[in-house]
């Protein structure tokens, strides 16, 4: 029993992120304004990359240095534009799968799902134990598992169907809050 419901979660997980990934395509990917931006990105984040290769850590440098910053800052605005035509199909994905969770939460309920191989730190354990009587902490309630699995398959089903950011672009630190500052070399 333990076993189909897990593969049951892990085929959820797999249909719920083909249907946001869809929904996303329909509301973001498809639109020109998302295909314009992020081919900027691309376009800038190689450009910024040949230009720290060919010599941008020389500090003598100060015209590299500041066309290196101009660079940046025009890759940085342009990263949080695309991160906000994002943002507005989360928001409708984000209110679907509010649902659909209640309702497999409800189907889940009080059902031990897997058998976890370890046990989860402490603040892991509200989670991952959600609903389950018993003190056995190794026992794994649905939301765990189906967040688990989503985390996952759902950035391996980015990648597949080519909507994953490019390896410079999430080199360069894309993303709505920018770049964790680099140490100097």
């Amino acid at each position: 029993k333990m076993l189909s419901d897990t593969l049951l979660i892990v085929f959820i997980s797999i249909c719920t992120a083909l249907l946001g990934e869809g929904m996303t395509w329909l509301l973001v990917y498809r639109t020109e304004k998302y295909q314009k931006l992020k081919m900027e990105v691309e376009k800038q984040s190689k450009k910024l990359e040949k230009q720290k290769e060919s010599g941008g850590d020389n500090p003598n440098d100060k015209v590299k240095k500041k066309k290196i910053e101009r660079q940046e800052e025009r890759l940085k605005a342009n990263n949080r534009d695309l991160s906000l035509v994002k943002m507005k199909s989360m928001f409708a994905i984000g209110f679907a799968f509010t649902a659909l969770l209640g309702m497999f939460n409800s189907i889940f309920d009080g059902r031990v799902v897997a058998k976890l191989p370890f046990v989860p730190i402490s603040w892991l354990q509200n989670i991952s134990h959600r609903n389950l009587l018993g003190e056995d902490y190794t026992h794994c309630s649905f939301i765990f598992l189906y967040i688990l699995c989503t985390m996952s398959i759902r950035q391996n089903i980015q990648k597949m169907l080519g909507f994953a950011p490019s390896r410079a672009a999430s080199k360069q630190g894309g993303g709505l809050f920018g770049a964790a500052p680099q140490p100097p070399k």
